[in-house]
């Protein structure tokens, strides 16, 4: 248990660092700042600021965001009346603004503040000491730094350094920045894969016996390696998909199974041990398939690539399912479900853990561009809304917008988290 929840953090924290670097990253080449790239959610255990930017990790180990200026309520820390610390320089010009109880500012100057513009002018005015006769306005240095109430040190957000500042395209190109790392996480989790299998493990197209798992309800009936099965119950087995199909819709029940050995056919039964696999009981007999090595420089350096198109083009299949077979909770998974795809794939080793990041990865990629407000390729269409109409939608309207799209995830998420309990635990 400890190996899979160290594993589930591992693969989930590369999933979200990976992810937001590529807003990070992209942000930072538009010249939009980033106040904060945060590892983990909650309450701070670490800060660290460097040209800009204050690196944090926090406590829980699930999430993670990149805070841009201009995309949140950047004068939180301040209320008016509230008492704050100034550091100013040798010009008198207020170089951080410390408004945590946590945190104390050796020489910083106390101000009970009234009013304040950190995004064009730069000023903050206040009663200095409290004292209703020493009513000041300072100047604010444009990269000066806020101390926020949980005592987070990060940049001021004046308006040329804003999101909305940047160029359409930019601010495009750093929305869809986060999926496109996903995608090339895929690809290198495949290719990676590749390496260290020493080639591209490709099954050979038949339904021959390559070997047997332990315990192997078919090895016990009588199947050596080599017999090729050719039908299940009467049902034709012409390719390995079918013989999966028919053996795992049969948990607990007895099966006839034919297979042909020395151009010779015969039939056994045998019964599918039963087994839970994401949240649904399948059939298992033991057997893997005869598999065909390729160690080719070509086949390697290609594998990450072919092999994240054909994932891709399966999971459109999958997502195009879903609208043409009708909606279900079960098509879909939370981090319940996540960790149980851990937990079976630490199992198998290494690869298979890569496996799972690429996998996870690359759905991370595509449902963030669902074009649903507050995920990424909610985002993008209102990008290109605002192209289409040459003007930005009002700050208001954006904001009821995303709302509702973060409502919609929230609710969704909750829905997802609770079908997948029952599912994993309570089946």
């Amino acid at each position: 248990m400890l190996i899979t929840i160290v594993t589930f953090i591992i693969v989930f924290g590369i999933l979200v660092v990976v992810h937001e670097f590529g807003h990070f990253y992209f942000a930072k080449r538009a010249g939009i700042l980033v106040r904060e790239f945060s590892i983990g959610m909650g309450p701070k255990i670490f800060a660290h600021q460097k040209n800009g930017t204050t690196y944090t990790i926090r406590i829980l180990p699930l999430g993670g965001y990149v805070r841009m200026a201009g995309l949140e309520d950047d004068d939180d820390s301040l209320k008016s009346g509230a008492t704050v610390s100034l550091l100013l320089n040798q010009d008198d010009v207020v170089e951080t603004i410390n408004a945590s109880k946590k945190k104390t500012l050796i020489s910083g100057v106390p101000v009970e503040i009234v009013k304040w513009d950190l995004e064009k002018e730069l000023w903050i005015e206040g009663y200095e000491n409290g004292e209703e006769d020493k009513y000041r306005r300072f100047s604010v240095l444009h990269d000066a730094s806020i101390i926020e109430e949980d005592g987070t040190k990060v940049r001021i957000a004046p308006i040329d350094v804003q999101f909305q500042s940047a160029k359409l395209w930019q601010r495009m190109l750093t929305n869809f920045a986060g999926p496109l790392n996903n995608f090339i996480l895929t690809i290198i989790a495949f290719t990676l894969i590749a390496v260290i299998q020493g080639g591209v493990v490709t099954t050979e197209n038949s339904t021959k016996i390559g070997g047997f798992a332990t315990s192997s309800v078919a090895k016990k009936a009588g199947l050596k390696v080599g017999d090729e099965i050719v039908a299940v119950n009467g049902h034709k087995t012409t390719s390995w998909q079918k013989l999966s199909t028919y053996v795992n819709a049969a948990p607990g029940e007895k099966i006839n199974v034919t297979y042909s050995r020395d151009n010779q056919r015969k039939t056994v039964a045998m019964t599918p041990r039963a087994q839970n696999q994401n949240g649904k009981k399948i059939g298992l007999i033991g057997i893997t398939a005869k598999t065909h090595t390729d160690s080719s420089f070509m086949a390697i350096a290609t594998y990450g690539f072919t092999k994240t198109w054909t994932t891709m083009l399966a999971l459109f299949a999958a997502i195009g399912g879903i609208f043409t077979h009708g909606f279900s909770l079960n098509d879909l998974g939370g981090p319940v479900a996540i960790y149980s795809y851990t937990s079976e794939a630490t199992q198998y080793g290494l690869t298979s853990v890569i496996g799972l990041l690429a996998f996870l990865s690359i759905n991370l990629g595509i449902v963030n561009l669902f074009p649903i407000p507050a995920l990424d390729g909610g985002k993008i269409v209102l990008n290109i809304i605002e192209g289409i109409r040459r003007k930005p939608l009002s700050p208001e309207k954006e904001g009821i917008i995303t709302l509702i799209g973060f409502g919609f995830l929230m609710l969704l998420m909750v829905l997802v988290t609770w079908n997948d309990i029952q599912r994993y635990f309570f089946n």
